[in-house]
């Protein structure tokens, strides 16, 4: 009878010992607090949950934080697309560098975004004078959100896009290219089928940071209530005004999307190339 082999040593006392540290590590700070999350917004039962995510700046914040999504991450998709299949495909000049700064928003705090793009933007920023002329409202307003939300998720697509690339190669495209293929053949018939898993999971992180982001846009939307908060600012300001119930009830609405974005994550690793799972 063949013995079932480990890839480690360990007694069976180790393992689960090892096994209940982690599972116990992730209980507490993890489930634990999701789990409070859903018990505070059931304080008042189903019935103050719903009328606190009926509340119109509740809808707003939903409004908002959708519509800031669905512009930066479309436009991180078509960055992160471009960005990884020049930096996998091609060489050139400069090639590490962009690398260097597709990396930048996750060594830069997000607090630290907001306040450049407020020194950029801002009533006695650089551009300043530029935005009075043409009477352009930018910090305090969408503009802002949607700026700052780009900057700090614009990694997360070409980051998950770049090593699958590269560990690809471009013999396929080569071949694509000596057959009469042109460049728009190549990427639709053989580059786009070999990355739309990876390209499918960097976007759905991208959508789950952008929604969730607040550092960058606290700084930028000057909490104007019904107008420039999304559901993490709203949060923040149904807490300070001591609506424990309705905060913790929106915020099950970030909760939710975290959980649904780790059910997606794991179907999507498991029914894709083994590739994207590395």
């Amino acid at each position: 009878m063949l013995r079932k082999l480990h890839s480690t040593n360990e007694t069976l006392p180790v393992r689960i010992t090892l096994t209940l540290i982690a599972v116990g590590f992730i209980g507490v700070f993890v489930a634990l607090p999701i789990t409070i999350i859903f018990i505070e917004a059931l304080g008042k039962g189903f019935t103050g949950y719903f009328n606190a995510l009926n509340n119109d700046d509740t809808k707003a914040a939903i409004k908002l934080t959708l519509l800031v999504s669905a512009i930066a991450v479309p436009c991180n998709m078509v960055f992160g697309l471009f960005a990884s299949w020049a930096i996998a495909k091609f060489e050139f000049f400069g090639k590490r560098f962009l690398i260097t700064l597709i990396d930048l928003p996750f060594s830069v705090s997000p607090v630290i975004s907001g306040l450049v793009f407020v020194l950029l933007f801002g009533a006695n920023g650089f551009l300043a004078p530029f935005l009075e002329r043409y009477n352009l409202q930018i910090i305090f307003a969408v503009p802002s959100l949607v700026i700052v939300t780009i900057f700090v998720t614009f990694p997360f697509v070409a980051r998950e896009l770049i090593p699958l690339m590269e560990e690809q190669g471009t013999e396929e495209e080569e071949a694509a290219v000596m057959l009469g293929a042109n460049g728009w053949q190549t990427f639709w018939h053989i580059t786009l089928p070999n990355i739309k898993w990876a390209l499918f999971y960097g976007v759905l992180l991208c959508n789950a940071r952008a929604m969730g982001e607040f550092g960058a846009v606290s700084v930028v939307s000057g909490h104007i209530q019904g107008v420039t908060t999304t559901i993490p600012l709203h949060v923040e300001g149904l807490y300070n005004e001591y609506n424990f119930v309705g905060a913790f009830a929106v915020a099950s609405i970030l909760s939710i999307l975290a959980i649904f974005t780790l059910v997606i994550k794991s179907v999507i690793e498991h029914y894709s190339p083994s590739e994207i799972r590395k």
